[in-house]
């Protein structure tokens, strides 16, 4: 598969949302390691909210707004930092884009990358920091080793990288909330919202996979 068309790219973003909400206690249980305790929280709100407007809003005159719709419901639910930053993992990328029907995986690479970077300068993290980052950037720069690849493939890596940051997160010091009040005591627990961005990329993955 090369291609998305407006249904399939609605459909694998429902995915997203599903899995997210399906982890919820999950990313309780990670956050409750080392932050507040509330990121899953947080991260099933706001999918549940995106996944509502999503169904609502249907039908889409573009892929564009698919990803709009999903990134405004995170922001508009979750609120503060989090709300912001996970809303631009879905915005950010839109800029310049003009509108389409049909989502390739170029495109959807350098809308990563247009969110990454987004989000690396609202948030000003950078790999290592023990953050969403040090997932995402990994999974941004697979899928920049794979042009023209297809959707599976793409995925697949997107989604192994990701993983393998939520892991490499255990060997780092917090520099951002409360987590970073913690030290070194930090070490050894993974970052939740990591883990958000590997479960995002995995629920991708897994919907190219099975159609």
């Amino acid at each position: 598969m090369k291609e998305l068309n407006l249904q399939q790219t609605m459909d694998m973003l429902m995915e997203v949302c599903r899995a997210v909400i399906q982890s919820k206690q999950l990313l309780t249980e990670v956050d409750s390691n080392i932050g507040d305790g509330d990121h899953g929280i947080g991260m099933a709100g706001g999918m549940e909210k995106a996944k509502a407007a999503l169904a609502e809003g249907a039908p889409f005159a573009d892929i564009n707004t698919l990803f709009k719709t999903t990134g405004m419901a995170m922001i508009n639910t979750m609120g503060g930092a989090s709300g912001i930053i996970f809303g631009s993992m879905f915005l950010g990328g839109l800029k310049g884009l003009e509108p389409i029907t049909v989502l390739d995986g170029n495109t959807f690479t350098r809308m990563m990358r247009g969110a990454l970077s987004a989000i690396k300068a609202r948030g000003k993290a950078e790999m290592g920091d023990k953050t969403m980052v040090d997932a995402l950037e990994p999974a941004v720069l697979a899928m920049e080793k794979l042009p023209d690849a297809d959707w599976v493939t793409l995925m697949r890596a997107a989604a192994d990288a990701a993983k393998t940051g939520v892991e490499n997160t255990k060997m780092f010091v917090a520099k951002f909330g409360k987590a970073q009040y913690l030290g070194e005591r930090a070490i050894g627990f993974q970052d939740a919202g990591a883990t958000s961005v590997f479960i995002i990329f995995n629920a991708m993955y897994e919907f190219v996979r099975l159609h």
